[in-house]
């Protein structure tokens, strides 16, 4: 007699089968480009609206291994690992051991950590999950660094007997507020749903977005100093996104994977709104909008046929831009036409706005390289920093 479960398992994996078109939510591009550039990324949705089936699919789509881990039914030791013995503790000491969901990832090399439940995890919980998003370290194992991770969270309110993130470990991740399009889901289960693909890094563009990246962000925290750092002070924002140098480090990451992928200014909106907030975010988005920096590596080629930006903004993230190019790939010949583009600052009448980043490139020459005639300018700021003594 042939088994009837065979054919009713059959039967579920048809109703499984599905085709995947591009996806074109802001959202799932923003996990996307999170997830490519290697940052934590929390998924904040009420229950049931697919933020499981979505890292499910998304492993499946990276060919990588999916390892789900439900934080609230976990032990801080599960994460801070079980202390284990040896033959001489007094020497060796006390080495902790991973939980089997560790070794596992360590072992492949590659992988998709998905941290579920995140919000029905208790303090003394997500005080022990710290360590493993941020450094990477379980007990005394340490995961791979190409092992990306995501995690789930209802709010408190929808959350079985859920708990505010605390304001440490919501900064360690970019939030993505992640809701269901009636249409997608109709679709779906009709048989196609969105697919996710990360984006692919153009390596020729990599030196320039970095400076890019660098140049833009700095400008605008010089602009807006306030917003370097401002813990809410309610516990529903602190368990949110909100700007901290660590959170705007991975604003500066974002910003240049996207000038290095084809992702949509959506998508990167999404994303550094996820990371530094609202206000911020925002803020920082139009700025970036308005600002249209020119390719610091095209500069440099060329240092003579430019024109400085008019903006006093525009003109300090630019030259930030121009010297963090020529620090990823210090030569004489880059170094000297950074000093071709500072010397165009001076001559248009802003030589304060130049001074920092006359600093900053005067610290990278070469004791053989003789100093240029366009380093007079700053001969008196360099001076007082004591990087003249070798001219």
């Amino acid at each position: 007699m042939d088994d009837p479960l065979l054919a009713a398992d059959e039967l579920i994996g048809r109703t499984r089968s599905w085709r995947g078109e591009p996806v074109t939510d802001p959202r799932a591009q923003a996990l996307a480009l999170a997830v490519s550039a290697n940052l934590p990324v929390l998924l904040w949705g009420e229950p049931g609206i697919g933020k499981s089936a979505t890292l499910q699919q998304l492993a499946v789509g990276l060919g990588v291994p999916l390892e789900t881990v439900i934080a609230s039914v976990h032990e801080p030791s599960d994460f801070a690992g079980l202390p284990i013995v040896g033959d001489n503790p007094a020497v060796d000491g006390v080495p902790m051991a991973p939980p089997d969901w560790a070794v596992r990832l360590a072992r492949t090399g590659r992988g998709l950590l998905f941290f579920d439940e995140l919000s029905s995890a208790p303090p003394a919980v997500q005080a022990a999950l710290l360590r493993v998003v941020l450094e990477r370290r379980v007990g005394s194992l340490e995961l791979p660094a190409s092992i990306r991770i995501v995690a789930a969270a209802n709010p408190p309110a929808s959350a079985a007997d859920g708990w505010h993130l605390s304001p440490p470990l919501a900064n360690r991740f970019v939030h993505l507020h992640w809701t269901h399009d009636p249409k997608a889901v109709a679709r779906g289960l009709a048989g196609t749903w969105p697919a996710i693909t990360v984006p692919s890094v153009i390596p020729s563009r990599a030196a320039g977005a970095v400076a890019r990246a660098r140049g833009t962000i700095a400008g605008f925290l010089t602009a807006r100093p306030g917003l370097v750092h401002h813990l809410p002070t309610d516990a529903d924002s602190r368990g949110g996104a909100w700007p901290s140098p660590r959170s705007w480090e991975m604003a500066l990451r974002l910003l240049a994977f996207h000038l290095c992928t084809d992702t949509s200014r959506d998508a990167l909106a999404t994303a550094v709104i996820g990371a530094v907030g609202d206000g911020p975010g925002l803020e920082f988005i139009t700025y970036l909008q308005e600002l249209d920096l020119p390719d610091p590596e095209r500069v440099l080629a060329d240092p003579d046929a430019f024109t400085l930006p008019e903006r006093g903004d525009r003109q300090l993230a630019f030259l930030t831009a121009v010297v963090a190019a020529v620090q990823a790939e210090v030569t004489r010949k880059r170094w000297e036409a950074g000093w071709v583009v500072l010397a165009k600052a001076v001559e248009a009448g802003v030589p304060d706005v130049a001074a920092r980043a006359a600093l900053d490139l005067a610290a990278l020459r070469d004791t053989d390289w003789p100093v240029p005639d366009s380093i007079d300018a700053f001969v008196e700021v360099l001076s007082l920093s004591g990087m003249l003594s070798g001219r």
